[in-house]
């Protein structure tokens, strides 16, 4: 008695739209928290991320929501970003200590490149390659 397998591969699967999408939104995500980095590493990094994507992605849980909104006050006070939305949730994590589950708070804030930040970061560019210039005489 013979039996016969059809051995042909399945046909690629296509990964949703929707994880395409998710997938360019955390490239310009910072997730903050209040006890790795100084305030004004995320304030920089922000600058960055939005010289680059032209918006930037602020997440925070718990404590390290007034980090976050902190950073986006800093760079909407300086002209530098414009606030496009603001989200907030809980999530339920495990609490390592009691072995519960426990709600935590969090907060998502997305700011948009600002009329001005060109203008506002190009004396600072124009001062770092002065100073580069001046290095090298």
């Amino acid at each position: 008695m013979t039996t016969t397998v059809d051995v042909t591969p399945a046909p690629p699967v296509a990964a949703p739209e929707t994880a395409n999408n998710n997938t360019e939104n955390h490239k310009n995500r910072i997730q903050v928290s209040n006890t790795k980095k100084p305030l004004f590493f995320y304030v920089n990094l922000a600058k960055r991320y939005i010289q680059q994507h032209n918006e930037v992605e602020l997440s925070a849980l718990g404590m390290a929501i007034t980090t976050v909104v902190t950073i986006a006050e800093i760079l909407k006070n300086n002209g530098l970003a414009t606030e496009k939305k603001v989200l907030t949730s809980t999530v339920g994590m495990k609490d390592e200590s009691k072995g519960r589950m426990v709600q935590k708070a969090k907060i998502e804030i997305v700011l948009g490149k600002s009329d001005k930040f060109d203008k506002l970061m190009a004396p600072a560019n124009t001062t770092e390659s002065e100073a580069a210039t001046d290095d090298k005489k």
